[in-house]
């Protein structure tokens, strides 16, 4: 499986940011932009989505239920596990970005892409993912604050009201005006996917450099990078497991059980990179990081997965050709994820 090539982007930022980090009225300037960038994209977030759409998909509610308790519940129980793992496997940095990882929400374009390629309940992945996005702008940080205290960068009330402005209220001003803009942002998807994909980038630059010019970096070796590839590993089989068989002991159908797969068990680069910004200031660079590897790794995984179960025997004789549709579907998978 190819290395999506929004990964490489995201890499070269990371190694832009290594060579030449913002420093001084240029780290002003980067921050002041990176924020203006996450609340623009969290404001398209809203025009896109369909109210209706979303209150349609209140129907299959026990779907949507199971989805939020693997993305809420499931993963920081076991991210908290993990804390098990340090200092043998993990330096106690790494393991706050893990446990970071486990509160963020589910993605969306993913889940839709590797659940039509799977041949499953494409609506209910629509719903679920952006049900999931919109619950964590407020679950996620609250979390946060919970488990992570004041090791995600000194987590306060500040921390929550500057999450609220920046990520809820530009999404309900995208929703309060998406009836005059959301045809634009729809004939425009294209071109604003490239805005969206900048954005992420420009914080990944903000949060980097930051972290190179205080030296954040010198505190990881290639060893415990390794062991944090194993751990998340570990950690991607575990809920790839339990949301396919938990949704067949739950009773769902097959369809249902490929949404419920695919939403339940992905972490979102997009909502999780603005959200460690604003909790973990300085140290958002190595809270990021296992939320980056997690990333590509669940793309790699779930496209041979939604290969394999578009050749199920049980799956209908209807839809896009699997080998085609493999080729897409990872590059699709990171505009909104």
């Amino acid at each position: 499986m190819p290395v999506d090539p929004y990964i490489l982007l995201l890499l070269g930022t990371v190694g832009l940011a290594a060579l030449v980090p913002a420093r001084g009225a240029g780290a002003s300037v980067t921050s002041g932009a990176s924020t203006a960038a996450i609340a623009f994209l969290f404001f398209l977030y809203g025009a896109r989505l369909s109210t209706r759409e979303a209150l349609e998909g209140l129907r299959h509610w026990r779907l949507h239920v199971t989805v939020l308790a693997c993305t809420f519940v499931i993963f920081p129980l076991l991210g908290l596990a993990a804390r098990g793992l340090v200092p043998v496997f993990l330096t106690h940095n790494l393991y706050t970005g893990l446990l970071f990882l486990t509160l963020v929400p589910s993605t969306i374009q993913s889940s839709i892409a590797f659940t039509s390629m799977a041949r499953g309940n494409v609506p209910a992945a629509i719903c679920a993912g952006s049900f999931s996005s919109l619950v964590g702008i407020v679950i996620t940080p609250l979390l946060a604050a919970a488990l992570l205290g004041n090791s995600g960068g000194g987590f306060s009330a500040d921390s929550l009201v500057e999450i609220v402005l920046q990520l809820l209220v530009p999404f309900l001003a995208g929703q309060v005006l998406r009836r005059w803009i959301g045809g634009f942002v729809t004939r425009h998807k294209r071109v604003l996917g490239l805005v969206d994909r900048g954005s992420i980038l420009l914080v990944v630059y903000t949060a980097f450099s930051e972290g190179m010019v205080r030296g954040i970096w010198h505190q990881v070796s290639p060893l415990r990078l390794g062991g944090l590839l194993v751990v998340e590993a570990a950690l991607l089989a575990v809920m790839l497991a339990l949301t396919w068989y938990g949704g067949r002991a739950l009773g769902f159908g097959r369809e249902d059980r490929i949404a419920i797969q695919f939403a339940g068990s992905k972490k979102s680069l997009a909502s999780g990179l603005p959200m460690a910004s604003v909790l973990f200031g300085a140290q958002a660079s190595l809270a990021v990081l296992p939320l980056m590897l997690f990333h590509q790794m669940q793309l790699m995984v779930c496209a041979v997965i939604a290969k394999r179960r578009a050749h199920d025997a049980g799956s209908p004789a209807v839809g896009p050709e699997p080998a085609a549709a493999s080729r897409t579907a990872v590059g699709t998978a990171t505009r909104a994820g």
